[in-house]
């Protein structure tokens, strides 16, 4: 979190029934310490994205149109996209898991929410479409996650290509390795920002579901939508997918 901030992570620290940066917590008397001429009200993540070294990387889920208009004037924007029909088997469990969601329905109402764009960081489409027009810019990389997990080592050659860094193939091969999703998994904290890990997630959803890291496999929605669900995003993907080029990998004809 604080060598990548997560842009907007102040606003979701508020959902939490116990403010995670309220003082006296793990996360306000780090940024203090550290930075004793700043003021955490301003904004714990968003000062640390302003205070990282350069180069910054800096980690958000906002669509273009939330951030500054200059951003592909002035920084190299990695832009990812997932299956629709897996964002939302993902983004459901992500909803339970974490308590600033607070997500307590069945998956069907999730999908409901979902395709009716009633969710934080929707309209799914729009956000994607604003990324996918911007993919021929100089600045801008658009990836597909399907693309990372069938072949990482080609993505990551390509991404090392667009932000203009010299690795040699063993560097790329560890960070093929130590990007994984088993490695990350394993890697995985009981607690990630300094406090109990129960004060910001689900215990019980864990226990069952899993973590924060929960499969990340290409296709699992066929495990986890019924058919009704499933048949409801793809008709949901194919009216909004009408315009978008016959490269754009999740367009339905």
């Amino acid at each position: 979190m604080v060598r990548c901030p997560f842009l907007e992570s102040d606003f979701l620290m508020h959902n939490f029934q116990k403010n995670m940066s309220a003082p006296g917590s793990f996360l306000h008397n780090s940024f203090v310490q550290a930075h004793p001429d700043r003021n955490p009200e301003d904004g714990i993540f968003l000062q640390l994205a302003e205070l990282a070294d350069e180069p910054r990387i800096i980690k958000t889920h906002l669509p273009f149109s939330l951030l500054p208009k200059h951003l592909p004037d002035t920084s190299k924007v990695v832009y990812v996209a997932r299956n629709s029909k897996d964002v939302a088997v993902s983004y459901c469990h992500h909803s339970r898991l974490l308590k600033c969601h607070d997500f307590c329905g069945t998956t069907s109402e999730f999908v409901d929410h979902f395709v009716n764009d009633t969710l934080v960081y929707s309209p799914f489409w729009t956000h994607i479409k604003e990324g996918w027009k911007r993919r021929n810019q100089s600045n801008i990389h658009f990836m597909f996650y399907e693309d990372l997990k069938a072949n990482p080592k080609a993505e990551i050659a390509r991404l090392k290509d667009f932000l203009n860094v010299d690795l040699t193939n063993d560097q790329i091969e560890k960070i093929v390795h130590y990007t994984s999703f088993d490695q990350m998994k394993e890697r995985e904290g009981k607690d990630l920002m300094g406090e109990d890990t129960n004060e910001y997630a689900n215990s019980e959803v864990e226990d069952k579901d899993g973590g924060f890291f929960r499969k990340g496999q290409v296709g699992d929605y066929k495990n986890k939508l019924s058919e009704e669900d499933i048949e409801r995003i793809n008709k949901w993907t194919k009216e909004n997918t009408r315009d978008m080029e016959s490269e754009f990998k999740y367009k339905i004809n």
